[in-house]
């Protein structure tokens, strides 16, 4: 991809702060620190891709449910239905989609959720 090359020279390319000494500084590449200690959701307006390339990105413990509502032409519906649809086809074995639907949330939050 092109997103890690981009962040390795960041502020170099701008006409302002040049972040080189923040960059000098990192234990890790700027892309190291985004895919491994930030979570991202399921919710991607449905697009079955950017679901692959999302699960395929991100540690899947850093990964939690989520589907856009209520924000679809049939009021939250169809989101939710079409998230739980790709999701499906995953091929997710029970302890891995369990971990998907609530329990990166709960280990996030600090809180069970009934299943």
């Amino acid at each position: 991809g092109r997103i890690g090359p981009g962040w390795d020279v960041l502020g170099q390319r701008t006409s302002d702060e040049d972040y080189g000494a923040v960059l000098k500084r990192l234990k890790k590449r700027p892309l190291d620190y985004f895919k491994h200690s930030f979570y991202a959701d399921t919710a991607a307006f449905t697009a079955e891709p950017a679901t692959h390339a999302g699960m395929a990105f991100y540690d899947f413990d850093k990964i939690v449910f989520a589907s856009d509502c209520p924000f679809d032409p049939e009021g939250g519906t169809m989101y939710i239905r079409e998230t739980i649809r790709i999701l499906d086809g995953l091929g997710l074995d029970k302890a891995k989609r369990a971990q998907l639907d609530h329990g990166n949330l709960e280990k996030l939050v600090g809180k069970t959720f009934p299943a």
